[in-house]
């Protein structure tokens, strides 16, 4: 009789080790097939370009290990030196105008304005659209034969003249437009939430002092956003440094290769010049300016992180 007492508490116990053992390794088990998709689609390929930076593969991996050569020719190539000028062009502008814009955009949507929700749709829609999509917009709108130029030359003004797209000096800056009117938006909203966490008794201490408006916001409220500034830094720069789909949707990198950004550079010497090595001696160098980036912001957060 107690034999027959205690099967039932064997079986109960053996039934709650069970469901505790599957509670601990559900969640591990959900999220494996991430982190191995991740780890070789990420990582892997990652330490498999670095391996090739270091060979002299062609159209396909040779593992003839030849040292730093690749970088070595890499540093003397017109075409790369050429897209390096034109990202520190293309960054430099890039990142300063969507700041800007999306500041003063921020604060005019902080000022409790009809139709709020309206506008801030209006400028966030574009950051909706796929590069490829914002590429091929902007190269209709500045085709002279298609666009602005015709559109001006049809209304009477024939004088008119706006050949940036097909200028070898001047197409770089086309990209810069596209890129600005696309990105602008997604960061003004940071901006936005960062203003709306701006303590409002602050601001109406502020008044009281009597203090106008611009300077509340040039001394008081901007000055606060400085972890959003360097979250919208890293993330244009980021967007900067690997921007691949709006070049090629546009320009293609030309006139010639006038508009070559690393990425471009990258692709076309990897996958239609036959000079692997080459382009993953790129690749590696674009890495590395994103992590010269990133490294630097995690460590600042981190650090601060561990003073709270």
């Amino acid at each position: 009789m107690e034999h027959i007492q205690r099967q039932p508490d064997r079986v109960a116990r053996s039934r709650s080790r069970l469901l505790d053992g599957l509670q601990r390794w559900l969640p591990k088990l959900v999220v494996a097939p991430t982190f191995v998709l991740v780890g070789v689609g990420i990582y892997a390929f990652m330490i498999w370009t670095g391996v090739l930076s270091f060979t002299s593969s062609s159209f396909l991996p040779v593992y003839e290990f030849i040292g730093f050569d690749q970088y070595a020719k890499l540093m003397a190539n017109d075409r790369w030196l050429t897209a390096s000028v034109n990202l520190g062009i293309f960054g430099g502008l890039f990142i300063l105008s969507c700041l800007v814009i999306s500041v003063l955009l921020a604060i005019f949507l902080d000022q409790k304005i009809r139709q709020e929700g309206a506008i801030r749709t209006i400028y966030l829609y574009p950051m909706a659209l796929s590069m490829i999509v914002t590429g091929t917009v902007w190269k209709w709108v500045l085709n002279p034969s298609l666009g602005l130029e015709k559109l001006m030359h049809d209304w009477g003004w024939a004088s008119f003249s706006f050949d940036w797209l097909v200028s070898s000096d001047m197409a770089i800056y086309t990209i810069v437009m596209a890129a600005v009117w696309q990105a602008s938006g997604f960061v003004m909203a940071l901006f936005l939430a960062g203003l709306r966490g701006v303590d409002s008794s602050i601001i109406r201490a502020a008044r009281v002092d009597g203090a106008s408006l611009p300077l509340i916001y040039g001394k008081i409220i901007l000055p606060s956003l400085r972890p959003v500034f360097f979250s919208a830094l890293m993330v244009l720069a980021h967007i900067a440094i690997k921007s691949f789909d709006l070049v090629m949707a546009m320009t293609a990198g030309g006139p010639g290769y006038s508009t070559d950004l690393p990425a471009v550079f990258m692709y076309t010497h990897t996958f239609t010049r036959g000079q692997m090595g080459l382009g993953s001696a790129s690749a590696m160098l674009m890495l590395g300016a994103i992590l010269a980036l990133l490294v630097p912001y995690l460590y600042s957060e981190l650090r601060e992180k561990r003073h709270d």
